[in-house]
């Protein structure tokens, strides 16, 4: 089945939104990057959390397998000027399996804008 674009400018604008993405990052973030030292004998975590959650967040925005958003999130820092380590794709995929899954559908349409502040990561769509 085809479908007929007749409004060309807005459709070409939908497209070029797709891409579209703010990231904020408040300092309490990025205080909590670094996971906190582990009390009990074992291996010490390195990122925390909302780390892993914050490049996974960014990985599926963008349809991205995990080599492809360590990559992202590595540029999306630099070019915030931030001087902070990004998980791994090892990391990202072994951590991976403890969280619930990030579905695209749960993403909204259009525009993103992602908030990591000290409570979590928050998506919302352009406009809200």
């Amino acid at each position: 089945m085809k479908y007929q674009v007749t409004n060309w400018s807005e459709y070409e604008a939908g497209l070029r939104s797709r891409g579209s993405l703010m990231l904020w990052m408040t300092p309490e973030a990025l205080v909590q990057w670094q996971a906190p030292r582990r009390t009990t004998p074992g291996g010490q975590p390195r990122y925390s959390a909302l780390a892993i959650e914050t490049t996974l967040m960014l990985g599926t925005a963008f349809q991205m397998k995990l080599r492809q958003t360590e990559g992202l999130a590595g540029s999306v820092i630099e070019l915030m000027g931030l001087t902070i380590a990004i998980p791994d794709h090892t990391t990202l995929s072994r951590r991976a399996q403890n969280r619930a899954a990030i579905s695209r559908s749960l993403l909204p349409d259009g525009a993103l804008c992602v908030l990591v502040d000290s409570t979590g990561v928050k998506v919302f769509g352009a406009g809200q």
